[in-house]
């Protein structure tokens, strides 16, 4: 079996991620749960081969220096592979994760339609979708952004490290570059994009103040801007935001940040009862109380409080959604209760739950026995 082929048998069975590791079976990542794929171990010959295999001249430069370097694999009619080469223990290393560019997928994004509508029709301001490795950040942006491309007439820019949906323009111009091959830096890059006209920016991570501070000043000037960062809620991605600025800037971060805010999407993907994984959700909207809770630093732990009352205007907490997959019989109380930021206010709705479906059962009962 060639490579390409070994890659199609895997994206065929809906592997997320794949690693190649000297001395240990070729092994892969399926719903979440890391299991091995070969009996054999890889061999030292093996995974050296693959730094020939995938890497351009640049990237080989790269990686003899720094010994790792990151890439972008694609084979022709399978899927593209975000991909990270390194050494351990003097050889080389191999982890590839699934990036399918096919359109379809996109349309699995459980994010609510009206959720979508309210992201993609803004002018200005920032969106930030947030969770752990793994949990569809990307694919939630690049959902949001097709959307554009479909509905607006605009002018899309991306940053990538490295691009993983590729966007053909529709309505949209959209302008995909991958830092260290088409940019040094995210930095540089939205320096430069800032010259190139855009309505949309789409950084794809915020790791540094540099980057933080790049984002709020183009949100500030009139551009819709999206973003990622690895934190694991709302509340936590404010404070994680904030850190990233020096505390003599703080408190003006704090209230461009507040003022830029559109919306901040966290993200976590979890067991399903029925195979596979179901994402659970929690969606912050920055209206006016929003804003003004982030503006003073004492109250910035009420967010979730008001994220709780908001239901109506479409935000929803973590606890709520996972309440909802409960009812739908999605996931199982346990996981329900291991992610949950209130146990016992999950426990409670699960209760009520359960009562529910005891009446319905009820019900059922007396129907059918008159």
């Amino acid at each position: 079996m060639t490579f390409p082929e070994l890659l199609a048998n895997l994206v065929a069975r809906g592997v997320s991620d794949i690693h190649m590791h000297v001395g240990l079976p070729l092994m892969a990542r399926l719903h979440g749960k890391l299991g091995p794929i070969t009996q054999s171990p890889l061999t030292p010959q093996y995974t050296a081969a693959l730094v020939d295999m995938m890497c351009n001249e640049r990237q080989k430069a790269i990686f003899a220096e720094r010994n790792q370097v990151d890439l972008a694999y694609s084979v022709q009619g399978v899927a593209r592979f975000r991909v990270n080469l390194f050494r351990q223990r003097g050889s080389v290393s191999c982890v590839m994760r699934v990036v399918n560019s096919d359109e379809s997928k996109l349309k699995i994004v459980s994010l609510p339609q009206e959720t979508i509508n309210y992201f993609r029709d803004k002018e200005k301001g920032l969106v930030l979708v947030t969770g752990p490795t793994g949990s569809g950040k990307s694919t939630t942006l690049a959902r949001i952004l097709d959307e554009i491309n479909q509905h607006h007439a605009k002018m899309i820019v991306t940053l990538e490290d490295p691009i993983e949906y590729l966007h053909r323009g529709k309505n949209s111009i959209v302008v995909q570059r991958e830092i260290g091959q088409d940019a040094p830096s995210f930095k540089d890059g939205l320096v430069a994009a800032m010259r190139q006209d855009p309505d949309v920016i789409m950084i794809g991570e915020i790791r540094d103040h540099a980057t933080a501070a790049a984002a709020l000043e183009a949100a500030q000037t009139g551009h819709l801007v999206f973003s990622t960062l690895h934190t694991l809620d709302t509340v936590r991605t404010v404070n994680r935001v904030l850190d990233l600025f020096p505390p003599h800037e703080r408190e003006v971060a704090r209230i461009l940040f507040a003022e830029s805010l559109v919306g901040i999407v966290s993200q976590r993907l979890l067991p399903s009862k029925q195979g596979g994984r179901v994402c659970a959700m929690e969606i912050l909207k920055g209206n006016l109380r929003i804003r003004d809770l982030i503006k003073d630093p004492d109250r910035t732990n009420e967010i979730y409080e008001a994220l709780k009352d908001s239901s109506l205007d479409g935000m929803q907490t973590f606890d709520d959604h996972l309440a909802e997959l409960y009812a739908r019989d999605q996931i199982d109380l346990e996981t329900a209760l291991a992610h949950a930021t209130s146990a016992q206010y999950v426990k409670v709705k699960a209760l009520q739950i359960n009562a529910a479906r005891q009446t319905l059962i009820d019900e059922s009962v007396v129907q059918h026995g008159n």
